[in-house]
């Protein structure tokens, strides 16, 4: 019986054992594999995650949320920071008639910076924020005005998968011309742009790409009616333009952050297109150069158009160029910002890409759209077959606007504005 007792113990003591070492054993495999996957999470995150043990700490969070917010337009930024990337360029196109601007940087919304940024954000294309993306932008558009060629530059996230002698994944080792197996960039995001702002087309580039520094040459295109202008004034006047001059008198002086009023137009042109409204024809100015000031564009108009019109002399151009003699700009309206555009902007090198079946979609989404203005115009034109005849003192401007018929005042004779050298002084006395 004792023997009986002593032997079924040493079973149940042998049995522990043997559990005991298996357990072991699966802990030790556990711990292999806990090892290998903290390795693989280390090689594959492009951050490093902060744990918040304590009140300080979440606060510190909730202030860091807040700063993004602030720094990206009033947007939160849901970033993809574990994928690989690539560096990018994109050709982008808007009808500016709704947007406070290009820039987000006002705090006006809605522009079409924060519309892009939303789209890239439900897309999950995101991998950082505006400084960590490299973000920049080619053109920084007014209130009303549109483009068909804005180009802005970014890192997205990217499908393909290159690894650097670490075996770090990295979006910059990519050759540039590599795109098959790539994100269509044009096809996701235009699904989820609003109608008025649509992606062209994208483009690989360096790192040390720019899209404002980068630029080699702009292009704007100012749209107007004919009606009674002088075309061959017009187009006499804007070839003073061309040359590198000072155009301290043709844009919105800056004087705080603008210290070099001088630039380069190589091109000026006016044309006639094909289309017409109740007799009238749709022409355009078009007007390149290296670089454009604020309101540069619209106030070289605005001249143009007074010339047109009889009420200025070519020769005014000359005066207005010659800061020496006219240190002062004359106070005048600029031309109207919705008929401008941002035509293109060139660089070396980049060639923007978009397959077939995206490039198809936009065609039919943009001749929709076409349609859907010109139903519009149709309205508006029976509309105003339907006005009263206009009063006596009134006249139909070339611009299609209704204003009170006034005598004109020479541009040399108006109020000027301050100097440069008077707004810098200014400044300098508040300081």
């Amino acid at each position: 019986m004792l023997n009986g007792i002593s032997e079924s113990g040493s079973d149940v003591v042998g049995s522990f054992i043997s559990q005991l070492q298996a357990l072991q054993n699966r802990v030790k495999e556990l711990e292999a594999e806990n090892s290998k996957l903290s390795s693989q999470i280390s090689k594959c995150c492009c951050h490093k995650t902060e744990e918040m043990q304590n009140g300080s700490d979440v606060e510190s969070f909730k202030q860091g949320v807040e700063s993004q917010r602030k720094n990206t337009g009033g947007y939160y930024l849901k970033i993809m920071t574990h994928h690989s990337k690539r560096y990018v360029a994109l050709k982008v196109m808007y009808f500016g008639q709704r947007f406070y601007g290009f820039a987000s940087e006002a705090q006006m919304d809605p522009t079409v910076e924060s519309e892009i940024f939303n789209a890239l954000e439900k897309t999950r294309l995101l991998v950082g924020d505006k400084k960590e993306s490299q973000y920049s932008r080619c053109g920084r558009t007014d209130k009303g005005v549109s483009s068909v060629g804005q180009v802005i530059a970014l890192f997205l996230r990217s499908n393909l998968k290159e690894t650097d002698q670490n075996h770090k994944i990295t979006g910059e080792l990519f050759p540039e011309a590599r795109i098959e197996g790539e994100i269509d960039y044009v096809r996701v995001l235009n699904r989820v742009l609003p109608s008025d702002i649509r992606t062209l087309g994208w483009s690989p580039v360096s790192i040390d790409f720019s899209a404002r520094f980068s630029c080699l040459a702009r292009e704007y295109k100012y749209f107007f009616w004919r009606g009674n202008l002088n075309l061959s004034a017009m187009e006499n006047a804007g070839k003073k333009f061309l040359g590198e001059h000072d155009f301290r008198n043709f844009c919105k002086m800056d004087a705080a952050n603008v210290h070099n009023y001088r630039c380069r137009i190589t091109q000026f042109e006016i044309s006639s297109s094909n289309m017409s409204f109740e007799g009238g024809q749709l022409c355009a100015i078009k007007v390149k150069g290296s670089a454009f000031l604020w309101h540069q564009v619209r106030c070289m108009v605005a001249v143009l158009f007074m010339i047109g019109q009889g009420l200025e002399s070519v020769d005014v151009i000359d005066i207005l160029l010659d800061i020496e003699k006219t240190p002062r700009k004359p106070q005048y309206a600029m031309a109207p910002e919705t008929p401008l555009i941002l035509q293109s902007c060139e660089f070396e090198d980049v060639k923007f890409i978009c397959s077939s079946d995206s490039g198809q979609a936009l065609r039919i989404h943009l001749e929709n759209e076409g349609r859907a203005y010109q139903l519009q115009s149709a309205i508006f034109q029976e509309a105003a077959l339907s006005c009263l005849p206009l009063a006596k003192d009134q006249s139909l401007l070339n611009d299609g606007t209704i204003k009170k018929v006034t005598s004109h005042i020479p541009l040399l004779s108006r109020p000027t504005e301050p100097s440069y050298e008077e707004r810098r002084a200014k400044l300098n006395s508040r300081r």
